[in-house]
């Protein structure tokens, strides 16, 4: 069962319902550890404290917010849960949005929203509403010791949850001269033709993390005390004029498709020595830091 990250009452109008959240997503990667590279020994980061030149036990911290140089604010997390808005445990949907209108940019984590027992019947009757109507709703929240402004959205099994930046958080894009820029006919077809060539329906399945399976291989190859091979890269020419690269591109895409490159490649076992592949990339003979 998926760990429940907030709990309590979504409402609208007069209406509660209790639920419960847990994360939609997680970013998985493969982790490494600091060592020492004498000893191969991991390192630690004790909290130390340059004032009395000790180091300094977890149950000795406290939080403080500086107002000047060196100057801090001192607060207790007891004095912290006080402050807390009524956000904290019932979520109020303040109003409704055209799905439509509201742009990815704000978007930032993703989570399953799920009724409790008692809420269903509310639930399922806000979800096919939302549905059928095209509206989000969005709402406050506080998680973490933040008011967030979310999202909610009805989907096919059920309502997903995106918190959002704040407004005054977007960082401005930066200007691009597209208006000095004057576009063919043509061009244009061509680049229309490569999209419908490229165009598929959206299968996120079939995507995956080329690097993290080459970091894997590379240490189940270190393992063994085999050689790492490089991954070969593509040479990008640059475009010079662009109606013949987009007419060899659609030419390219009519082509049969080229065998896509595997993980990384990994070869024969060398010398006894390659144990100490552990700690090194061996790369055409000669160790490279890892």
């Amino acid at each position: 069962m998926a760990t429940t990250v907030w709990k309590g009452h979504l409402t609208f109008g007069l209406i509660s319902i209790p639920m419960r959240m847990s994360a939609a997503a997680r970013g998985e990667r493969v982790s490494f550890n600091q060592l020492h590279n004498v000893c191969h020994s991991r390192l630690k980061q004790p909290l130390f404290c340059p004032v009395c030149n000790r180091n300094v036990e977890r149950s000795e911290i406290v939080k403080g917010h500086e107002y000047e140089k060196d100057q801090y604010v001192l607060f207790s997390e007891e004095e912290l849960d006080k402050i807390e808005p009524s956000s904290a445990k019932v979520m109020e949907i303040l109003e409704f949005v055209k799905l439509d209108d509201m742009d990815p940019l704000y978007f930032d984590s993703s989570y399953y929203v799920a009724p409790e027992d008692a809420g269903v019947k509310a639930y399922k009757l806000l979800m096919s509403a939302m549905k059928e109507s095209g509206y989000g709703a969005i709402a406050k929240l506080t998680m973490h010791q933040r008011e967030h402004i979310v999202i909610l959205r009805p989907g096919s099994r059920g309502m997903t949850l995106h918190t959002m930046f704040y407004s005054n958080e977007i960082r401005a894009a930066e200007s691009v001269p597209t208006d000095k820029v004057e576009l063919k006919d043509q061009e244009k077809k061509l680049a229309n033709q490569l999209i419908e060539s490229l165009a598929a329906p959206f299968a996120p399945e079939k995507y995956r993390d080329e690097y993290q399976e080459n970091v894997r291989a590379m240490i189940a190859a270190k393992l063994k005390g085999q050689e790492v091979t490089e991954v070969a890269q593509p040479h990008l020419a640059p475009v010079i004029d662009l109606m013949e690269a987009l007419k060899r591109s659609l030419a390219e895409k009519q082509a049969p498709p080229a065998a896509a490159p595997g993980p990384v490649a990994v070869g024969k076992k060398p010398p006894a020595r390659a144990v100490e592949a552990v700690a090194t990339v061996q790369k055409k003979g000669k160790k490279v830091a890892g």
